[in-house]
């Protein structure tokens, strides 16, 4: 029994181990030291910062929100997604790990630090290879999700103006957004008080609408009714058109008809005509009898030629014969004679023959 007992054990922490360490990423070039952050991720990190006067990487996994994420690089590379400019480190140096992953239940949260500070943010799915450019690379396990959250919100907004520190707070507002875990819906509502910077709430409102599914739509919701800016609103209407939930289209519709900014009226139109469907054909010829303004039923004749050939020349025609606004009917000419489509023709052919 005592034997058995042992020979359980020692099955037990090989499995622990092996579990921890899949976790990381496939890495090359990487001079790799694991720690855990079970204490805190605050602590751990911040002490390893300060402490840190040369380039390295500090990185850990927490799960992803479901749906396909290819968060791999873009740049056609083979060997994995290069961490380091192109000729940092030497190519072809030990392999941390050769385990090839099964598709991707964790999100690698990478910071790239120097002189006691972090420069970049960057993440990537489970199934990236990364190249480190030769630089240490310490690996945070036991890392719990709403710490990891909290972390990145302490860089979500920029200290300057300085594009740089723009682009830091970019990349931890989209690792916040990819997170699964609850903590991430309430972190990124809380960024969108009127009160918060109106560069972050655009920021927020996009990874909304893209990633946080039913959660996020309810935030934007709120959002459209009642943040104060014209642009923010206008960068909400585009991320209601991003969601997958089907009342978003309705959220839409609303602005479109009653929304106290014209700009924001025509938006609304314009991302209403990409969504195509009966609702939204009849939600852009309101506006086109309705709208007391002339810009705006402009803008909605404009998404009416964005509708599919189909639905929106025939709609276009008969705004050209029948609007009392000779604006309008000149725009729907317009975008009739931008159609090069036969019933447009036969229309212009009719009118010429008058």
């Amino acid at each position: 029994m005592k034997t058995l007992s042992k020979v359980s054990f020692l099955i037990l922490g090989i499995i622990f181990c092996l579990s921890g360490y899949a976790q990381q990423p496939r890495m090359t070039n990487a001079q790799v030291t694991s720690r855990s952050a079970a204490a805190g991720l605050e602590r751990e990190f911040r002490a390893l910062v300060a402490g840190q006067a040369a380039a390295a990487w500090v990185g850990y996994a927490v799960p992803i929100i479901p749906g396909e994420h290819n968060m791999c690089c873009s740049d056609g590379c083979c060997g994995g997604c290069r961490l380091e400019e192109r000729g940092s480190g030497s190519v072809g140096s030990s392999v941390n790990s050769t385990v090839r992953l099964e598709g991707g239940g964790n999100l690698f949260v990478l910071f790239r630090v120097e002189q006691g500070q972090v420069q970049k943010i960057r993440t990537f799915s489970q199934d990236c290879e990364l190249d480190a450019g030769g630089l240490p690379f310490f690996w945070l396990n036991d890392v719990r999700p709403p710490e990891s959250v909290a972390l990145l919100a302490s860089y979500a907004k920029p200290q300057s103006e300085e594009k740089a520190e723009k682009k830091l707070g970019d990349s931890a507002v989209a690792a916040i957004a990819f997170h699964k875990d609850p903590s991430a819906d309430r972190v990124l509502e809380q960024f969108t008080a009127s009160s918060q910077p109106e560069s972050l709430r655009e920021r927020v409102s996009f990874w909304l609408g893209v990633a946080r599914g039913r959660p996020g739509y309810e935030i934007l919701r709120r959002m459209i009714k009642e943040d104060p800016s014209e642009r923010v609103r206008e960068k909400v209407i585009f991320a209601l058109s991003q969601s997958k939930e089907p009342e978003a289209l309705n959220a839409m519709i609303e602005t479109a008809r009653g929304d106290s900014s014209a700009h924001v009226r025509g938006q609304a139109l314009f991302w209403l005509a990409q969504k195509a469907g009966k609702k939204a054909e009849e939600a852009i010829t309101a506006a086109i009898e309705n709208d007391p303004e002339t810009d705006v039923k402009k803008k909605a004749v404009f998404a009416l030629s964005q509708l599919p050939k189909d639905e929106g020349v025939p709609k276009l025609i008969q705004v050209a014969k029948t609007n009392k606004n000779p604006a309008v009917r000149k725009q729907a000419m317009f975008w009739l004679g931008q159609s090069k489509d036969s019933r447009a023709l036969a229309f212009f052919e009719e009118i010429l023959s008058r």
